[in-house]
């Protein structure tokens, strides 16, 4: 049967603060029922916004809607997403990703959940260290 959810059925919702740095905010999408096991939430971020590192079990896909926006995976550089881009974070991996300190940014963040049914573990805050790379 085909579901349509129209505009205003869900409310937008401001991210927890024990999860993110700065003003955020959230729009589901998606939250899949079986046997999909699908999420997709468009975040908007305030400039300087973030997540706190985090990681997925199956990892989490992000398309750039709009602004500027970075990424990290532990370990690696700290890149920038523009307008279009895609960055796919492989299963597991810790990482965060927010807006540029003089950017509003929207991406699309789509994961899966488990086998098991687990989502996203959350950890600490993102250093500022971290986040100027």
């Amino acid at each position: 049967m085909l579901t349509i959810y129209r505009v205003g059925d869900r409310a937008t919702k401001k991210a927890p603060a024990d999860r993110f740095t700065g003003d955020v905010y959230q729009d589901e999408v998606l939250v899949g029922a079986a046997p999909s096991r699908m999420r997709a939430t468009n975040v908007t971020f305030n400039p300087g916004a973030r997540t706190a590192w985090h990681r997925h079990p199956v990892g989490q896909t992000l398309w750039a809607v709009s602004g500027i926006g970075r990424v990290q995976v532990e370990g690696g550089p700290v890149e920038e997403l523009r307008p279009g881009d895609t960055a796919v974070i492989p299963p597991d991996a810790r990482h965060w990703h927010g807006a540029a300190p003089d950017s509003i940014f929207t991406h699309l963040a789509m994961s899966e959940t488990g086998d098991d049914g687990g989502g996203t573990e959350w950890f600490e805050k993102v250093s500022d260290a971290d986040y100027s790379g």
